[in-house]
């Protein structure tokens, strides 16, 4: 894609100086360019960003300070939901588009640059809206005592969520309501919600009580949120909702079953909304709901709970009726054996008493039935067989097989049958063979299996040998200290007494213990043993990468530091150059780290250093580039609109900015600078050359010249040494706004770049009608700034003591640079229009004066406009031709008259090329002599900075 504009090297004006800039801590302000309602001060100097929500919050944070300070936004939680404060925004411009109540709050941002304090600024964002307002009606029927009449009585309440506070008017029909428009109706705030919500109370009901009524709830077009409004239609059969479900409860169903819920109304006005609810928090995904009927399609056990159809109206409260729903389920059967209960005995024997133990979960647990068979053939409970099912609150779901007086043929094969009531779910066999062979457990730990060694990544396995007849389960936990199985658990189950870990980290190392269940074995004293695991890792070292600049002919010490090792003993440590080995040996053991030193770096000492420190589990890695590569430079923050207008259809922009650590490496010698339209793929570059030797903290800057109105450029620096091109640093140049106008409302704190002047006697505030103090100078000064905004700023000369009659205050702009057309002399300079808006008002109004002061006039001349005396309770304007032949500045003074009624103010101060069209008159204009053309200052151009390094 062809370049559109071109830069030849006979055309481009080319500015180029360094000069040294002292370095200065930060300072900051924030400014705002979002969909702001209203931004004011508040106590102690706090500004209060007011914005709709839904609207985009967009905060700029402009700093000041060399080094360029770096930025961070940090945030005070609004609400718990509110998830900035666990983050940082490291970046100029803080961005939120369509932010949410939850979003508001207190806003930070830090700069520092590592010069003194960091400064800090904070803004208060509030987020205002307004909800949509819910009526509720709430009945109240009273009998009074010994006498035959009922009082009815109807309160209507209104609720709105809303920032800031709501208010509330009720109409009926067309007729507003007020606390003692009618004796019938009562308004009020309860004391425990007041300014929450309105409540309208109508007395003993009338026919005519009988209407649609209107809430309306109102914030007063805050932020241009408009009144939200509900309408209720109250009648004679207005009623609270009343349900009833068509099914049993609890409604007991097998997995796999639909289940279908039936909610119908049975009353209430207006037609109660049915929804439902689950108390497992939110209804299955595979549900479907259609009218009151809430379908549950092939349940499972997990979808099993409490289900609730509510009705509601906003009449008195809602109706809710609820079900249970089983999901009939059998799991987990086990066992134990008891050898004789009531003797210290861990073995079976004849003479004795032995119990067998089922227990099995079952759901619902009173469909339970066990029963049992021995050798295949059903068992019934006799003197000495015993059969009981234990006491469910102590043991659920268990029964006992108790074996009095145990005899040779008593051995053989029990086996326990748990079923549910009904049918339909499969029964849970458990057998449990008695025989002169059953044996307790016992445990132990294979030879060579602990200590257990293994490097981290693997899969281990820790085993404990279990024996004993029947085998019990084994459960496995830790043994040195209160902490979590490696599935998360205390305790993990192994019914072969193997604990399989796969991918073992460091942390796992520690002593682990196996111990019996009573679970399908003896219930007999647990038997338990110990297995070490001891993983080992290599070791980890720091800096593990970095990279390290230094010029040549320059020593350079390269430093690798072990952190941790398992085991610590570490066998050894090799430096290489890419993969050539410089040195190699056996670590220090009193050291914890190791150096290699460059005595003097060349050019073949460019690369990669790596140092491997190495141990029985492998090698930790520590590496280091080492380069003669220059920093990035940094780009300076932006003095006041850098921009200027050179011709009707280009202009310029005055790039700063600083180098990063210059002394780190060779000297810079020049600078590649590149530039190329946004969007386009061509480059054009030039060299800047650097003729000393860059100190820190030197300012740099260069004129960029002929850019194209309105394009955006993307412009990059690289400095060169004799290593090469260093780090890049790129940022966007954005032009968006004509040059051909100067224009300042005072909105903004640095106010234009004007000053006030040293040699006067008393300085204009800055000020908006909405935060002025007018005690001491009632009706006078300004209610609004020009256009209307009481939160709109202007300057104004306040008046009261210690002011006397002629003291004067002088307000100086910036200067406005001059240069000729022609390089050969000014032939036909043009001319400019100089205009403001003024409000002089009160009885007592001294003097206005502007004034014209061109570069290098030390006192100033006659004023270019001059107005005197009472103008009324009004903003007017005035305008005036300029011709200055030099670089100038513009002065507005204002000059106190007879008493304290004469503020005067100033707003929306333009400076534009041409002749002034149409001036309204004036009292005195003297213009000034010739001109030429003029370089302007624009305060409404927008720069969108983007840093970054390549």
């Amino acid at each position: 894609m062809p370049l559109i504009y071109t830069f030849p090297l006979n055309l481009v004006a080319l500015t180029w100086f360094v000069a040294f800039l002292s370095t200065a801590p930060p300072t900051v302000r924030i400014i705002h360019s979002g969909h702001a309602c209203n931004v004011e001060e508040e106590r102690h100097t706090e500004r209060v960003y007011t914005i709709r929500e839904g609207e985009t919050l967009e905060l700029t944070c402009l700093v000041t300070g060399h080094p360029r300070p770096q930025i961070r936004w940090t945030k005070t939680a609004g609400s718990v939901s509110d998830r900035f404060q666990d983050s940082s925004v490291f970046n100029d411009t803080l961005h939120i588009a369509k932010i949410q109540r939850t979003q508001g709050g207190r806003y930070y941002c830090k700069a520092e640059n590592g010069l003194g304090s960091p400064a800090i600024k904070s803004i208060r964002v509030d987020v205002y809206y307004l909800d949509n307002p819910v009526i509720t009606v709430h009945q109240s029927i009273g009998e009074a005592k010994e006498q035959f009449y009922y009082e009815r009585t109807v309160f209507l309440r209104c609720v709105a969520n809303s920032n800031p506070p709501v208010r509330y008017s009720w109409h009926r029909g067309r007729e507003v309501l007020t606390q003692g428009s009618d004796k019938g109706v009562e308004i009020y705030e309860p004391f425990f919600t007041q300014g929450e919500t309105k409540i309208l109370k109508l007395k003993n009901l009338r026919p005519q009580d009988y209407a649609n009524y209107s809430c309306i709830a109102s914030v007063r077009n805050v932020c241009g949120i408009p009144d939200r409004s509900v309408i209720f239609g109250l009648t004679n059969k207005t009623a609270s909702p009343s349900i009833k479900l068509l099914v049993e409860d609890p409604i007991v169903v097998n997995p796999g079953q639909t289940v279908s819920l039936v909610c119908i109304t049975t009353g209430g006005e207006p037609p109660p909304i049915l929804t439902w609810v689950s108390s497992n928090d939110s209804l299955p995904q595979r549900s479907v709901v259609k009218g009151g009927t809430l379908t549950l399609p092939a349940i499972t056990s997990d979808e099993a709970g409490v289900y609730s159809c509510v009705a509601s109206n906003n009449v008195g409260n809602p109706a809710k009726k609820s079900t249970t729903i089983v999901v009939r389920a059998l799991k987990k059967g086990r066992f134990w054996i008891t050898p004789d209960p009531y003797h210290n005995d861990d073995n079976i024997q004849i003479g004795r008493e032995v119990k067998i133990s089922c227990q099995v979960e079952a759901t619902p647990p009173e469909e339970l039935t066990f029963s049992w068979l021995k050798n295949g053939r059903a068992l019934r409970s006799s003197e000495r067989m015993v059969i009981t099912q234990t006491d469910p609150d102590i043991s659920p779901g268990t029964t006992n097989l108790d074996i009095i007086d145990l005899k040779f043929t008593d051995f053989g094969t029990y086996t326990c049958v748990a079923a549910l009531k009904g049918g339909g779910i499969p029964e849970i066999s458990i057998d449990v063979n008695i025989s002169s062979t059953t044996v307790p457990p016992s445990l132990t730990v294979p030879r060579g299996k602990s200590p257990l060694v293994a490097r981290e990544g693997d899969t281990v396995e820790l085993e404990c040998l279990v024996s004993g007849k029947p085998k019990p389960i084994i459960l496995w936990s830790r043994a040195d200290k209160e902490a979590p199985m490696p599935d998360g658990s205390m305790q993990m189950e192994s019914y072969d007494g193997v604990l399989r870990i796969v991918n073992v980290s460091r942390e796992m190392t520690g002593s682990y213990r196996c111990q019996t269940s009573q679970y399908n074995g003896f219930n007999v004293k647990p038997r338990e043993a110990v297995v070490e695991l001891i993983v080992q890792y290599p070791p980890t070292v720091e800096p593990v990468h970095m990279e390290v600049r230094q010029g040549l002919g320059r020593p350079v010490v390269l430093t690798c530091r072990v952190l941790r090792a398992h085991p610590s003993r570490v066998l050894r440590f090799e430096w290489l150059l890419s993969n050539r080995l410089l040195h190699a040996g056996a670590f220090d053991q009193h050291k914890d780290e190791t150096e290699y030193t460059i005595r003097s770096l060349n050019r073949e000492g460019w690369g990669e250093y790596t140092c491997n420190v190495i141990n029985e589990a492998g090698a930790g890695k520590c590496t280091f580039q080492v380069t003669g590569k220059a920093y990035p430079p940094e780009f300076y923050y932006d003095t006041y609109s850098p921009l200027w207008q050179y011709r009707p259809r280009v202009y310029g922009f005055k790039l700063q900015w600083t180098q990063m650590n210059p002394g780190a490496v060779d000297r810079i010698v020049a600078y590649r600078l590149g530039i190329r339209q946004v969007g386009l793929q061509r480059w054009w570059e030039q060299e800047i050359p650097v003729g000393d030797t860059i100190g820190k903290g030197e300012l740099m800057t260069h004129n960029l010249t002929e850019l194209i109105k309105p394009e955006s450029y993307e412009v990059r620096l690289t400095p060169i040494t004799r290593f090469g091109e260093g780090d890049s640093t790129v940022r966007i140049i954005t032009y968006s706004g004509e040059c051909q106008k100067f224009h300042c409302s005072f909105e903004e704190e640095p106010i234009c770049m004007f000053t006030q002047d040293k040699n006067d006697d008393f300085d204009w505030t800055r000020h908006s009608a909405a935060t002025r103090d007018t005690k001491y100078t009632p009706n006078t000064g300004p209610s609004a700034d020009h256009t209307g905004s009481k939160q709109g700023f202007y300057m104004y000369i306040e008046t009261s003591r210690p002011r006397k009659e002629g003291d004067q205050a002088r307000l100086v702009s910036p200067f406005f640079n001059i240069a000729p057309k022609n390089p050969y002399g000014i032939t036909n300079p043009p001319a400019y229009c100089f205009g403001f808006f003024y409000h002089m008002y009160g009885k007592h109004i001294g003097k206005l004066n502007a004034f014209l002061k061109q570069k290098g006039q030390m006192t100033l001349e006659a004023p270019v406009w001059s107005l005197s005396g009472n103008q009324g309770d009004r903003w007017k304007q005035a305008k005036v031709s300029i011709h200055p032949t030099s670089s100038f500045q513009v002065v507005l003074e204002g000059i106190r008259g007879p008493g304290i009624e004469g503020d005067i103010a100033i707003d929306d101060i333009t400076l534009e090329e041409g002749e002034c069209r149409d001036p309204p008159p004036n009292i005195s204009a003297n213009a000034l002599s010739t001109s030429s053309h003029i370089w302007l200052l624009c305060t409404t151009l927008v720069l969108t900075l983007l840093e970054g390094q390549r």
